[in-house]
């Protein structure tokens, strides 16, 4: 992974910029721009409805990437070639949690869909790299989200990244049963010698 960082403005901060080459096209993960809040909700609904069987609330709550956007990050997978989005997920901005499963010292992330036509590429497993790269950054020392009781490849996913069931959190009930959750626990980052405690 490249990652490039750019001091946007004083008082903003910096801007980080994300590349991963998966193949030889390669794979950009940005923020999402405004313009592109549209493609992004029927890619995102497209992913969950190509699965499983949606409630007309969790559509509109899958499609809602402008509010999602204005309260967090939503980031795509964006084949560098092609110029297509291939995936997208949804992490909370540094400090605060999208759910109310995130807890202090965690990044929680939601809403990980990759595109039908994109399947078979590691475009999931990209982004999910991506969220545990970014809460590295940000000091968590786990990263954690939910998911639904049928999402079976998203599980063998995150499984085999090594995240693990958190069946003590498993409070929210669902239509399908109860919400899954599963943690990731990240390895303290090293200090660097000479550097003073």
């Amino acid at each position: 992974m490249e990652r490039e960082t750019t001091v946007v403005g004083r008082g903003v901060g910096r801007l980080a910029v994300f590349r991963y080459d998966l193949t030889r096209t390669g794979v950009h993960v940005r923020l999402v721009a405004p313009h592109e809040y549209d493609e992004v909700a029927r890619l995102s609904v497209e992913a969950y409805a190509h699965d499983y069987t949606l409630s007309d609330d969790y559509r509109r709550n899958i499609a809602d990437v402008a509010g999602r956007a204005r309260e967090h990050e939503v980031w795509v997978a964006q084949d560098l070639s092609s110029r297509a989005l291939l995936g997208t997920v949804a992490t909370p901005r540094a400090g605060a949690h999208l759910s109310d499963l995130g807890r202090e010292g965690e990044v929680d992330f939601r809403l990980l869909a990759v595109a039908p036509s994109a399947r078979g590429r590691g475009i999931g497993e990209l982004l999910t790299r991506h969220v545990l790269e970014l809460a590295r950054q940000r000091g968590a020392q786990r990263v954690v989200m939910n998911s639904g009781p049928r999402m079976l490849t998203a599980h063998r996913l995150y499984h085999r990244l090594g995240f693990v069931r958190l069946p003590e959190r498993e409070t929210v009930q669902i239509e399908d049963g109860t919400l899954l959750a599963f943690g990731y626990e990240l390895a303290p980052t090293p200090v660097s010698e000479g550097a003073s405690a």
